[in-house]
């Protein structure tokens, strides 16, 4: 199997004997409907390979389209003159970039129409182009333009040598409205839209596909498409994970599925990441690693956008489909980019819910937010491994010194708004402790603000700016947020952060433990009796006692009342504890560091035993 991996010339896929996924009767009804049409798609979705499947077809090549759908469609095959400009092979650093690639597409057409030496400017020369093109061949000409955006994006940092190229770009793609008796078709494609009124004013006829359910599909590959076209392949690099087809099914379509250009259409697979993953075998962020969406992180830097917010946006139509905004928000440019999809719809007030489309997204945005937000200069992928697996082997001052250290290199003064800061940072942290734990963001009021479990703990943390460590914790306690896991066999730790919006870095932490384990499992008495006395009913008693308590946090040394001494004999030498006594005893272990810096530890014992429990057993 030949996988068309970075080639994007349809001629060249079928000549050479290449995978390709048909999508041939999409292309012939949307060119069979004629007019001016636009589509924006993320990078490396298909794109170009789109352009020159309309091209081949409208130049009539017939042979190439044997066997594809398209075959048993068109009748006539009329060749009609195509003049192709791609605007991707070029750096747009200066406003003359745009001129000179314009210039030589134009010197391309030039050379098999000929040209008049009057026609001096770009417009005037590409009206001379389709005019010569149609008396020469009497058929209407056809104008594929892929990558329009592409000088936009590159010189959207710089607002000057931007309004240079919408300036060049409205004079020259207006040429198509005035020429409109001699154009058959046309198609502009690119990742993002700029407005009509910046750079498609004079062209509005110009029909815009992007989210038109017809076409949902014409790029990109969907299940059904992989099933149908490479169910073998599948099978393939199932056999070399060792894992079933069906597993590998359903990892793919984690990994790579889950886009969505309607809200009624069916999800799309990355093509890209996805032929990788099967000429590969493995599974791998492919599409993320072929691009960094450092001016995405920029724009929402300087914004002061709330990452939380990320995945729970709404948009309208109007928003999603022009960056006019994008100085104020930045979620058009990043769902068009491709980081975002549309999850869902609201008929009534006609927004679109967005979220990640897949987990090679998620993962490869988040990690690259998280070097953007955190602070550490140096070694933020072993931070993330250090700290999950001092987070699964309970840890806390390990995974604590963690997060201190990886504050701890940041210049505070270069830092902005110092709650949206941490709240960033924060959520980044946890966000790729997720990928590999269980984690629970809320920020519902009422609610705790993190929640990670594994296998053997449950963490429940609570986060202050410029309060204390003990007003978090005290918060976790008063709110109950311990409550849905009072059933729950893992051991509980409670962790209060206060974050010093001063210096920003964690001022100070405090933990709690009530260690649940049966108490003969964690006690064990070294009775050392002092003076004793004798109750109401006869017996005696030792009025102090020396225990130790044997617990993972080490060996305690407890001195325990009468009274609780009574209930430990109980508990640990009675078959029959006296229903009298309903308590026993449980160590409750805190740590922590201070706002001055210094570690401490305490510990508390609780009596809470009901010997009914015990009896039942």
């Amino acid at each position: 199997m030949k996988y068309p991996i970075g080639i994007q010339t349809f001629a060249k896929i079928r000549e050479e004997d290449y995978i390709y996924i048909d999508k041939t009767k999409d292309v012939y009804q949307l060119a069979k409907n004629g007019g001016y049409f636009f589509i924006s798609r993320p990078r490396r979705f298909g794109k170009s390979l789109l352009v020159t499947t309309l091209e081949a077809y409208f130049q009539g090549r017939k042979k190439l389209f044997e066997g594809l759908a398209i075959s048993e469609l068109e009748t006539e095959w009329k060749q009609y003159p195509v003049l192709h400009i791609d605007l991707n092979a070029e750096e747009y650093s200066n406003k003359q970039a745009l001129v000179s690639i314009i210039d030589r597409h134009l010197h391309q057409f030039e050379s098999v129409y000929g040209q008049c030496s009057t026609e001096k400017t770009l417009a005037d020369r590409f009206i001379g182009v389709i005019r010569r093109a149609y008396e020469q061949t009497g058929q209407q000409v056809v104008i594929l333009v892929d990558e329009y955006d592409k000088p936009l994006l590159e010189a959207i940092s710089n607002p000057e040598l931007q309004n240079d190229y919408r300036t060049t770009m409205k004079s020259f793609y207006g040429v198509a409205k005035t020429m409109d008796s001699y154009i058959r078709f046309a198609l502009f494609t690119g990742v993002t839209k700029f407005s009509k009124v910046s750079v498609f004013s004079d062209l509005n006829n110009l029909e815009d596909i992007t989210m038109d359910e017809q076409y949902a599909q014409i790029c990109g590959i969907t299940e059904q498409e992989i099933r149908d076209n490479l169910d073998e392949e599948v099978g393939v690099m199932a056999e070399k994970l060792k894992i079933s087809k069906c597993e590998c099914y359903e990892k793919l379509k984690a990994y790579y599925d889950g886009y969505h250009f309607h809200p009624d259409s069916v999800g799309i697979y990355n093509p890209f990441s996805l032929l990788c993953a099967l000429k590969r075998q493995e599974f791998w962020d492919f599409w993320f690693e072929t691009g960094t969406p450092t001016f995405l992180v920029e724009t929402m830097k300087r914004n002061n956008y709330d990452l939380e917010r990320l995945t729970l946006e709404d948009a309208t139509a109007d928003l999603l489909g022009s960056l006019d905004s994008i100085d104020t928000n930045p979620i058009p440019l990043i769902y068009q980019s491709g980081y975002l999809t549309i999850k869902g719809y609201d008929s009534r007030f006609l927004t679109y819910r967005l979220g990640f489309p897949n987990e090679e997204v998620e993962r490869g945005f988040s990690r690259f937010l998280f070097r953007y937000y955190t602070p550490a200069s140096q070694g933020r992928d072993s931070f993330i491994k250090n700290f999950v697996m001092a987070i699964e082997a309970g840890q806390i001052k390990n995974f604590m010194l963690l997060l201190e250290s990886l504050f701890a290199g940041q210049d505070y003064q270069l830092v902005g708004n110092a709650e949206l800061y941490f709240h960033n940072a924060v959520s980044l942290i946890f966000k790729m402790v997720g990928f590999y734990t269980e984690t629970e963001r809320h920020t519902t009021d009422g609610r705790m603000d993190m929640v990670v479990q594994t296998a053997d703990y449950i963490y429940l943390f609570e986060f202050k700016l410029d309060k204390s460590a003990e007003e978090a914790l005290a918060q976790i306690e008063e709110k109950q947020y311990a409550a849905p896991f009072a059933h729950d066999p893992r051991k509980l730790y409670k962790i209060g952060v206060n974050f010093s919006g001063k210096t920003r870095r964690v001022e100070s932490w405090k933990m709690k433990v009530v260690d649940r384990d049966n108490i003969k499992d964690i006690l064990s008495i070294n009775r050392k009796p002092f003076q004793a006395f004798t109750t109401a009913d006869g017996q005696n008693i030792p009025a102090g006692v020396s225990y130790q308590l044997i617990t993972v946090h080490g060996t305690i040394e407890v001195n325990c009342t009468s009274d609780t001494y009574y209930n430990c004999v109980h508990l640990l030498n009675s078959s029959k504890p006296s229903t009298e006594y309903h308590q026993y005893i449980t160590l409750t272990h805190f740590e922590g560091k201070n706002s001055k810096g210094e570690e401490y530890e305490e510990n508390n014992i609780t009596c809470i035993y009901d010997p009914k429990e015990e009896q039942a057993e």
